[in-house]
């Protein structure tokens, strides 16, 4: 019986994997954990450039240090700040889009903002998986944080 219930664990993990690998994959985007990004930000050596994708109150409430605020990438005048925000950066600079608005598989921020840094030919964009919410995903696990404006 307690085989029968691991096994079922295991499927129901590896479903769940896979599950992953297929949204990211679907849409041709490559993923970083939160727990990586984290990393990264105490790292030496050149820190990715890395923007927030979501809404301003978000933003304004808390964020990832460094982090700029781009805009929403649902919105033209998101991706339009988008754009601005990246373009003096080289195209092999790499770049780590967040949102954190909401579950993953609903945010529909992040992969507009993806696809438009790569049609601009950014070649090392990633985007932080969150898959529930910033707060969650972020906030919770005791990454650093901090609060303020968008600064345009």
């Amino acid at each position: 019986m307690k085989r029968v219930i691991v096994e079922r664990i295991e499927m129901r993990v590896f479903i769940g994997v896979m599950a992953l690998l297929a949204v990211g994959l679907a849409a041709d985007l490559a993923l970083i954990q939160p727990a990586d990004v984290a990393a990264r930000l105490s790292a030496k050596g050149m820190a990715p450039a890395i923007f927030h994708v979501g809404p301003n109150l978000l933003y304004r409430n808390k964020h990832i240090p460094g982090s700029i605020y781009a805009g929403p990438g649902s919105r033209p005048e998101g991706l339009e700040a988008l754009k601005a925000a990246v373009a003096k950066l080289p195209k092999d600079r790499e770049i780590i889009l967040y949102c954190g608005c909401c579950p993953w598989s609903n945010c529909p921020n992040v992969k507009p903002a993806v696809e438009l840094l790569k049609q601009m030919g950014y070649t090392h964009v990633k985007a932080m998986f969150v898959e529930t919410n910033f707060a969650k995903d972020w906030i919770d696990k005791g990454y650093p944080v901090e609060a303020g404006t968008a600064m345009k």
